[in-house]
């Protein structure tokens, strides 16, 4: 079970930090993603890491923007997400997969959390 919050509305420019906490299950081969959804569109790619460490991927449009983090003993990764614009309001959703690659395709993973909402106003 995926538990994912701190979604909220915040003004272009400012910053949020999204958790999601695992519990109920062992995520320790897992790669850890989160994606995000505007109504009418497909669910889009944002950051995946190992739950392991060692690697991290993020989508063009928040690299450099957002930050993939995981506390192990907390069981819970994070999404900092720094210097958001209008076009970051969706969504949020974490998910776990037990793919050994960094998959960017919502097909690959096998767990959801419920989802967050980020606004970003400009």
């Amino acid at each position: 079970q995926l538990q994912a919050s701190g979604g909220g509305l915040v003004q272009a420019g400012g910053s949020l930090r999204l958790s999601c906490a695992a519990a109920g299950r062992t995520f320790s081969r897992s790669v850890m993603g989160w994606f995000r959804q505007t109504p009418g569109k497909e669910r889009e790619f944002v950051a995946a890491m190992y739950w392991s460490g060692g690697g991290t991927k993020y989508a063009d449009s928040v690299k450099g923007r957002f930050t993939m983090s995981r506390d192990n003993a907390k069981n819970t990764v994070y999404l900092q997400m720094d210097s958001l614009k209008p076009e970051d309001t969706a969504v949020y959703y974490c998910a776990s997969s037990h793919s050994v690659l960094l998959l960017s395709s919502y097909h690959g993973y096998d767990y959801w959390g419920q989802g967050t909402l980020v606004t970003v106003s400009s």
